[in-house]
């Protein structure tokens, strides 16, 4: 009788203590073996586990891709259950103030890195009748003050995952978008190390305070392990749904989204933000 064949998820952004490590615990307690991604630079003892293969790689290195797509195919021997996109970076700042620089390098990891992991390995999916994991957030829904450019990396990511999901559907490969609360990691913690802050020309320089409050806040966020529990249960069932909306706040935002105008996040935002201090605050010098 021929043993079952071993399946294979491959997870980028497998850094200690963020969603990516987290999700290769839950992976492995589910009976897969994982390959998990990481950048040359990162410690790897956390993802010391016979049954997790640690690969470096840095998804924006297009150079990087067929090296690796051939350590992963010898691994794997050429089928893939589960490609998690989860590896993303994020940047906080008004839309007018944007360094469109910082900006172009948070697409490169968060919207191109997806993208070119299915180029790269949508053979092995089909091949396995696999399934595709983009982890979104609520950002990509709602307008999120000073979130901007961080929103349109993941609305970005929802609509090119909706097409994936049709497109890939008459080969039998799955895609879902998990549209993420907000979870306790590492990448609400990168602003505040940039010491990110307003520039001092800017219009919205009266909320300076307002800003870095956002920037500092320690939010009620879910835990990284709590959260890859559920996001792992849900994509292994046998019929998972398209968009997974997972984490505090998601229910509110879900709610909102589906049933009220879209002006009501003007509304809320307008004041959660206080952003009528600014009205009248600008003259021509």
């Amino acid at each position: 009788m021929t043993s079952p064949r071993t399946r294979f998820v491959l997870i980028t952004g497998c850094g200690e203590g963020g969603i990516g490590h987290a999700l290769t615990k839950h992976f492995v307690a589910s009976g897969l073996s994982v390959i998990a991604t990481l950048l040359p630079h990162e410690g790897r003892k956390h993802l010391d586990h016979p049954q997790i293969h640690v690969l470096d790689l840095n998804v924006t290195k297009e150079e990087e891709m067929l090296p690796f797509k051939k350590q992963v195919e010898a691994i794997t021997a050429g089928k893939l259950d589960v490609l998690v996109n989860n590896a993303g970076i994020c940047y906080t700042m008004t839309a007018a103030d944007t360094d469109v620089r910082q900006v172009e390098k948070m697409f490169a990891v968060n919207v191109f890195g997806p993208m070119r992991m299915v180029h790269h390995f949508h053979k092995m999916l089909v091949r396995a009748r696999g399934t595709v994991v983009n982890i979104g957030s609520i950002g990509g829904v709602c307008p999120y003050v000073f979130g901007a450019s961080y929103n349109a990396t993941k609305a970005a990511l929802v609509h090119y995952g909706n097409t994936l999901r049709v497109e890939m559907k008459p080969f039998g490969v799955k895609v879902i978008n998990v549209i993420s609360g907000e979870v306790s990691t590492n990448i609400l913690k990168s602003d505040v190390r940039d010491s990110r802050a307003l520039p001092e020309d800017s219009i919205y320089a009266p909320l300076a305070g307002v800003f870095k409050a956002h920037i500092n806040r320690s939010p009620d966020a879910m835990t990284p392990d709590e959260y890859a529990k559920g996001v792992v249960a849900t994509v292994l069932k046998q019929s998972p749904p398209v968009w997974f909306w997972y984490g505090n706040s998601t229910l509110l935002v879900r709610t909102l989204d589906t049933f009220l105008p879209r002006t009501i996040w003007d509304w809320l935002f307008y004041r959660w933000f206080n952003l009528k201090t600014l009205e009248g605050t600008f003259t021509e010098s």
